[in-house]
């Protein structure tokens, strides 16, 4: 007795093949993620992923994209906290260099540019710009740029999941050093101005 397969939507199909793609990002690194990796572990054929993503890089950047709209909403509901009470804001720090780090962006988009996928950051970049439009539209005179911040915080943020622990060894820093140093920055370009 053969059991039937369900057939799954476009989207679901799509939403299972980002799903095991994030799972092998995070469980062997971004050089794990390919079209036949994917395809073993969601139970479906290579063509039917080439059929979604057009190829590897294709699979890698919708990846980064899927990655960016969820990081990026924490983010923004992080900043809108901490604007709006007296909150910390290490939250907004913690969760930028966890989507970096822990949530593996970092390596992803690493991974992508030096393959020569050199787009490959399109998706997150668009998705921070986004963002920081938003957020300077709402900005009630805070000292410093957004836009700086915010340059200073990813770049921060990138180095840190790509060599923050070996540095700061090597410095003798603890390993929260960088968070604590970016923490710092945004809280000082949080400091009402005044005329």
């Amino acid at each position: 007795m053969s059991i039937a397969r369900r057939r799954l939507s476009p989207e679901e199909s799509r939403d299972n093949a980002l799903d095991a793609a994030r799972a092998l990002l995070l469980e062997f690194g971004p050089q794990a993620v390919t079209l036949k990796a994917v395809a073993a572990r969601i139970g479906r054929t290579h063509a039917n992923l080439l059929h979604h993503f057009g190829s590897a890089a294709g699979l890698q950047r919708a990846l980064i994209s899927s990655m960016a709209d969820g990081i990026v909403g924490k983010i923004a509901d992080a900043v809108v906290r901490a604007r709006t009470t007296d909150h910390n804001p290490r939250e907004v720090v913690d969760l930028t260099f966890d989507a970096f780090g822990k949530e593996g962006a970092g390596a992803l988009a690493s991974w992508m540019i030096l393959s020569g996928n050199h787009d490959a950051l399109d998706p997150i970049l668009e998705a921070i710009h986004r963002l920081v439009d938003q957020l300077a539209e709402d900005d009630d005179g805070f000292a410093g740029s957004i836009h700086e911040q915010t340059l200073s915080l990813v770049l921060m943020a990138l180095g840190d999941a790509l060599l923050g622990g070996p540095m700061a060894k090597a410095l003798g820093l603890p390993r929260s050093a960088a968070r604590e140093l970016a923490t710092q920055q945004l809280a000082a370009g949080h400091t009402p101005t005044t005329d």
